[in-house]
């Protein structure tokens, strides 16, 4: 898993070679390009996945609703088939899998197909049953993951299905600025991450003070309410701790009732256009004697000055500061498993490919 995590500048490179030319700010993702105009034409996106994958459909859901201006809806696929939810010819519906091969997401598949929508795979494993039974799709080429936990297919889908927004809008003149802005923060992502990942030492202390705890509780809003359910996610999946992602905005609405100064607490609070709603969250936190660590901006001193306990990483464009912010507690939860024993590539009972429903 460690190799996995150190691997992320390289695979993001890999998902986005060939496909993303920045001298003239074009995005071509080969797998689609033949049905690029009928999803134009759709009425709204579903992104139907499980667990990790279904989180990168959480972190872009926003980029692609401001890209495409289309609803888009994020299902988790075991609830999708539960709910028998009303699916149309003009819907487009993606299932994203690392394996390609996850029971519920392709029953889901077949659930689409069989009401006519436009079906598009986004897997790491080509000749998947996804992959051949979709209508069309793209390959993450992250290569091979081998731990249970996912990490880099992680951000690889997330780059993929951020590029295919900015493929989506390439005729609209009102979205060139901020589709300029967006590919010129893909070009710096691989060296924002190696940036991020020379922090291993930092989170490696961090990880000694916490691996004693029961709980750990992970705060955010805006593009980081998905980093807050992957990073509880991974920690609950190596560590075997109880951990929780929450929706800042839904604080005073139950989960405050959990802080005291005994309570880990981990916020993320970056400079995009929530950054006041979640200062007033820290504030919350504390003014309950909550001592929260605080991933935030290198360059928010604001936050640095305020806050005893921060992670700093790198800016960003807003749409991708959650591959950045990510990464921190994915090597968290890998040194909080090494820390508590436990082995971090095979954690108890759980598969790297779910293929039972």
């Amino acid at each position: 898993m460690q190799k996995e995590i150190f691997e992320q500048p390289e695979s993001v490179v890999n998902t986005m070679r060939g496909r993303v030319n920045f001298d003239d700010y074009t995005v071509n993702l080969g797998g689609l390009k033949d049905h690029i105009k009928e999803i134009q034409r759709c009425r709204r996106l579903i992104l139907i996945a499980c667990g990790t994958s279904y989180h990168a459909g959480v972190a872009t859901r926003q980029v692609l609703e401001e890209l495409t201006e289309l609803p888009v809806m994020v299902e988790l696929a075991s609830d999708f088939l539960d709910r028998n939810t009303p699916v149309f010819r003009d819907d487009v519906c993606f299932f994203i899998s690392q394996s390609g091969e996850t029971a519920d997401t392709l029953m889901g598949l077949r659930y689409c197909k069989e009401r006519g929508a436009l079906t598009v795979g986004i897997t790491n494993t080509v000749g998947s049953s996804i992959s051949r039974e979709t209508d069309c799709g793209v390959h993450i080429n992250a290569g091979p993951e081998i731990g249970v936990a996912s990490t880099k297919a992680y951000t690889s889908q997330f780059v993929s299905l951020v590029m295919f927004a900015l493929m989506m809008c390439d005729d609209r003149i009102s979205m060139q600025e901020r589709r300029k802005e967006i590919m010129l923060g893909l070009k710096r992502l691989p060296d924002l991450i190696k940036e991020v990942l020379s922090m291993d030492d930092e989170i490696q202390k961090l990880a000694t003070e916490l691996y004693h705890q029961k709980s750990v509780l992970i705060m955010g809003r805006g593009y980081h309410y998905a980093t807050c359910l992957e990073g509880a996610l991974k920690i609950k999946e190596i560590t075997y701790m109880h951990s929780e992602g929450i929706l800042a905005g839904e604080l005073k609405h139950g989960p405050l009732a959990l802080v005291d100064k005994l309570m880990p607490v981990i916020m993320i609070i970056m400079r995009d256009h929530t950054y006041a709603k979640c200062q007033n969250a820290l504030q919350q936190v504390v003014a309950r004697q909550g001592r929260p660590v605080v991933i935030c901006d290198k360059e928010d001193t604001e936050t640095i000055k305020n806050t005893k306990r921060t992670i700093k990483v790198p800016h960003s464009v807003d749409c991708l500061q959650g591959i950045l912010s990510v990464i921190p507690l994915q090597l968290l939860a890998f040194h909080l498993a090494v820390l508590r024993g436990y082995d971090v590539d095979f954690p108890r009972n759980l598969a790297k490919s779910v293929t039972v429903e």
